[in-house]
């Protein structure tokens, strides 16, 4: 049984901050429960969605931001655009870049994520599939800076890593190095399914950004667990904050033990006791994990067409990356086209 919630503890954590997702705003006992603990919230785009069903299909049909003033009691919003959710649920976002701005620009949010393009296993299965959604994000990065700007809100602007390995991450540092001003925040996606250690795991990304972090940025880590944060503590001079839902599928685990309908209420004392849980967990003595070994880079393909491929989307990602050419433009038979073109090209060399 969970400890009854009392209103009057007022929750410091030590360092790191721990910003509870929310996955909506309707007055009730989830809101309720988030203005009490006074906790600083995250919600993504999709949470304001307006949806219209026909013909058995959901379409997108603009933003739902009245209850965005429910809102008000909390002290800050924070909001994401959903990349993963989107990707699984939809195969990408049925949004534009200038809708989602258009909705970052309605309300005070204090941080805006710019969209970008998640890497979990799940999403890119290859290296070549990571490389693409890298670039994307780049792109998408750019763009919503550029609205950011053009809107007003540049200050609240939230730029977004990408990546799988360490590298990848300071791959994408580096090309938006130019939007990362001193005392900037910057967010750091597909976290939530990540191991904690390993050469690919959170703390290896951390301490490799930790080294290359324009001076005074700090970073956000999306969906980490809360286990993570002992080992978290040796970077919490880099890392400003962490978020996570994890509460829910607690509370949908409870409900189903106890043969109970998983309310609102329900979620409600869930989340406040796993909001306790992280600020304590940001209380205890720092761990550290054994350094990570540095992976093995993968030789180019020997077969004249697979290096005809690799090298078409490596050109295409740079066009991508400079403007050129769209963040959504690849596709699997513009690639072969383009593949095409340069290996006839090799053989005519040759």
């Amino acid at each position: 049984m969970l400890a009854p919630f009392a209103p009057r503890t007022t929750i410091v954590p030590s360092g790191i901050e721990i910003i509870i997702g929310l996955p909506h705003l309707a007055n009730g006992a989830l809101l309720e429960r988030a203005v009490q603990l006074q906790a600083p919230v995250l919600i993504s785009a999709n949470c304001l969605s307006r949806w219209r069903k026909a013909d058995g299909w959901r379409d997108w049909t603009g933003w739902r931001t009245a209850t965005l003033q429910n809102a008000r009691r909390l002290p800050s919003v924070d909001l994401d655009s959903a990349g993963y959710t989107m990707t699984v649920a939809y195969g990408g976002m049925p949004w534009s870049i200038a809708d989602y701005m258009a909705l970052a620009a309605s309300f005070p949010f204090r941080r805006v994520a710019s969209a970008d393009y998640c890497c979990e296993q799940e999403i890119a299965v290859d290296r070549e599939e990571v490389r693409d959604r890298m670039s994307r994000t780049i792109a998408t990065n750019r763009e919503c800076r550029s609205r950011a700007i053009d809107l007003g809100i540049a200050n609240r602007f939230m730029p977004v890593l990408q990546g799988r390995t360490p590298d990848d991450y300071i791959r994408c540092l580096d090309a938006l190095a130019g939007m990362i001003a001193p005392g900037s925040i910057v967010g750091v996606g597909s976290m939530c399914r990540r191991q904690i250690h390993g050469p690919e795991g959170l703390v290896a990304v951390v301490e490799r950004l930790s080294r290359d972090l324009p001076i005074g940025a700090k970073l956000h880590a999306f969906g980490v667990k809360g286990d993570a944060l002992p080992y978290l503590a040796p970077f919490s001079h880099w890392v400003a904050s962490i978020d996570s839902q994890a509460y829910g599928i607690a509370a949908r685990r409870d409900a189903r033990r106890r043969g109970i309908a998983k309310d609102d209420r329900l979620v409600a004392d869930h989340l406040e006791h796993w909001y306790r849980q992280q600020c304590a967990r940001t209380m205890l003595p720092s761990r550290d994990l054994p350094e990570a070994d540095e992976p093995l880079a993968l030789p180019p393909p020997s077969d004249p067409w697979e290096r005809a491929i690799t090298l078409a989307r490596q050109q295409i990602r740079e066009l991508i990356e400079s403007g050129d050419l769209d963040h959504d433009e690849i596709t699997a038979g513009w690639v072969e086209t383009w593949a095409a073109d340069l290996y006839h090209a090799d053989r005519q060399a040759a």
